[in-house]
């Protein structure tokens, strides 16, 4: 059986998410104007309506992220969004509070359930969970290797599962942080995150001793997963999520072709096995690179299994692509090593003998010699260059960079008083009109002019893959105001089979009798931050009961035995002192602590049963 797969990409905005579609994604994710896990990342329902319009057009799909906590005084606003959403032909929402069940429940709503990342499903027990809780779609950990999600997919194989494959990583496990809002009280489970992993700490050990200082030890490299599509398929992953719903529209365009022509390539080698979800093809003037966008460096993250090198501990902004070595330094531009090409305005940044990074503008370009706005004082010959704004690239990407087409396949015939047009795409969709009409001999053949009417596609999706026209058909004169009104007609009926799949929601969200008592305990259950009482209700009806309330509503800042984050990520094991497979001996004295400027102190606990780091903040 051929399955389709999916592409699924982030929208910031309207603007982010029509760019998304147009390069080849076969489904968006936006925030609506609250309750996303992006706070600053806000839609209306206009907007998000628009998007819907536009992406059905191509069979392809958007999902409204509704994925913090909620408190009991936002109920009544939650249950109404579920309803404008639903009014405007959301393909999903995507959840982390459990109470948006029972407000399906309900209502009566009929749109489809995913289980967001903030759930936090890293094992078989939790997805299970999921999907006898009434989820279509689960989106696992980032965490997960291919033997692990292979795993899942083995022991639930009826449910959609979601994984990302791109973007910027959480170090905690998603819905498992606290660290922002105990310390900022902006809590990131409410869409509101002030990204503590990406500050700077000293380590330091039991006795004080400083290990690292001024290190960005929390900070990872962004995920790709560009070379390990086919991999993911075959583990059972349906839908390859690119992280980005805070980027601008220059990352989404790069980053969506980027990974739509190497899904494209997978597909074309294995068609009895997978099919895109979505209908079109992208046609890009751009070559994408993933290098030319915002990254901290790449990483694959534990897809593998674990392994060294996944943090960037000297900065965590963006690097950029390698452009060569410092070759010379004069007093006002800089020679650089290798065959890589300069603009005006390129941004350049290197990592300094302090081991932090600096950056300069590119004012001039003779060659390989570049003159910068100003000298950067710490720049050294043999010092690596990094490029992380190319301005010829970012200047083309502010243009129109794809355009997306279905192929269709038009067949018009004419009898003596009626012509008919029929238009087929490869997926077996079809549509007729006929318009009555009685013609007359023509005086030489109009294939050509028929021809020429009926390509006249102009801004729809669709572009005339092939045009028949029957025997005697071009024989016959017909008005080219004819051929046109038949041409819209019967594309506008060809489109509505796309639309009307999408106006056919399932039956209403029925609560199951009995949920999670069998298959799941609360201490397994991870992150469920019970911030209302309807969620407060369904585990204790459903199972399983004594859920972990949220910090937000307890008000528990000092956390006392819980941490404050659960990493797999493991400063001992990056630093290459892990007790289970290293033989060198680490030169500090347990526990670790990360240290803050001002001086705030988080203690390291190293559960190496379980492969895990955990963060305690100390009183």
């Amino acid at each position: 059986m051929i399955r389709k797969v999916e592409l699924l990409a982030p929208a910031k905005n309207l603007q982010c998410g029509i760019a998304a579609i147009d390069h080849g994604a076969d489904a968006v994710y936006i925030g609506a104007d609250n309750f996303g896990a992006r706070v600053a990342a806000g839609n209306s329902i206009d907007d998000i309506g628009q998007l819907c319009r536009y992406a059905h057009q191509y069979n392809a799909k958007v999902y409204v992220t509704i994925n913090t906590i909620i408190f009991d005084s936002e109920i009544g606003q939650v249950e109404n969004l579920i309803r404008k959403l639903e009014e405007i032909n959301v393909d999903a929402i995507l959840v982390q509070d459990m109470a948006i069940l029972k407000i399906c429940n309900n209502i009566k709503s009929k749109v489809v359930l995913h289980a967001s990342t903030q759930t936090d499903n890293r094992n078989a027990e939790k997805v299970k969970w999921l999907k006898s809780s009434g989820f279509k779609r689960v989106v696992l950990a980032r965490e997960l290797s291919l033997k692990e999600i292979n795993e899942i997919h083995k022991e639930i194989p009826d449910i959609e599962l979601e994984a990302f494959v791109h973007g910027a990583l959480c170090v905690s496990y998603s819905g498992a942080c606290y660290a922002s809002e105990y310390c900022f009280r902006r809590s990131a489970n409410r869409g509101n995150c002030a990204q503590f992993c990406r500050l700077k700490f000293d380590l330091r050990d039991s006795t004080d001793k400083t290990i690292l200082k001024d290190k960005y030890m929390l900070s990872l490299k962004d995920m790709s997963r560009l070379n390990s599509l086919q991999e993911l398929l075959e583990a059972g992953v349906t839908s390859l999520k690119i992280e980005g719903r805070l980027k601008n529209v220059d990352y989404v365009k790069n980053v969506v072709a980027a990974y739509n022509q190497e899904l494209d390539r997978i597909i074309s080698l294995n068609p009895d096995k997978y099919k895109r979800a979505s209908a079109g093809k992208s046609v890009y003037s751009f070559k994408p690179d993933l290098n030319k966008t915002f990254n901290r460096g790449f990483t694959d993250y534990f897809l593998y299994g674990r392994k060294q090198g996944i943090a960037s501990v000297n900065t965590p902004k963006a690097i950029g692509e390698f452009v060569g070595n410092v070759k010379e330094i004069r007093h006002n531009s800089i020679s650089v090593s290798g065959t890589k090409s300069f603009s005006n305005g390129d941004g350049l940044c290197f990592i300094n003998e302090n081991q932090q990074l600096e950056g300069f503008r590119v004012n001039k370009v003779l060659n390989n010699r570049l003159y910068p706005f100003n000298m950067p004082e710490n720049l050294k010959p043999r010092m690596a260059l990094y490029r992380n704004n190319d301005q010829l690239f970012e200047n083309m990407m502010s243009t129109t960079t794809a355009k997306r087409k279905i192929n269709i396949r038009m067949v018009l015939s004419a009898s003596q008083n009626s012509v008919e047009l029929t238009i087929q795409d490869s997926d077996g969709h079809t549509a007729t009109e006929k318009i009555y009409f009685i013609s007359e001999a023509a005086h030489k053949p109009q294939d050509e002019n028929m021809r020429l009417q009926l390509s006249k596609l102009g801004n729809t999706p669709y572009s005339a893959d092939e045009i028949i026209i029957s025997s005697d058909t071009g024989l016959r004169f017909i008005p080219s105001s004819i051929l046109a009104e038949l041409r819209r007609n019967t594309l506008k009926k060809f489109s509505s089979l796309y639309t009307s799949q999408h106006e056919e929601q399932p039956t209403p969200f029925i609560l199951p009798e009995t949920i999670g008592k069998d298959i799941i305990s609360a201490e397994d259950i991870n992150a469920a931050n019970v911030a209302n009482r309807l969620a407060r209700e369904l585990y204790n009806e459903l199972g399983p009961k004594d859920a972990p309330v949220a910090i937000e509503v307890s008000n528990n800042y000092e956390v006392s035995g819980t941490p404050i984050m659960t990493c797999r990520y493991c400063i001992r094991y990056e630093m290459g002192y892990c007790t289970k497979q290293c033989e060198r001996k680490a030169p500090w004295k347990e526990p670790l602590y990360l240290v803050l400027k001002d001086n705030r102190r988080f203690r390291l606990k190293f559960d190496c049963n379980n492969c895990q780091m955990k963060v305690y903040a100390e009183k």
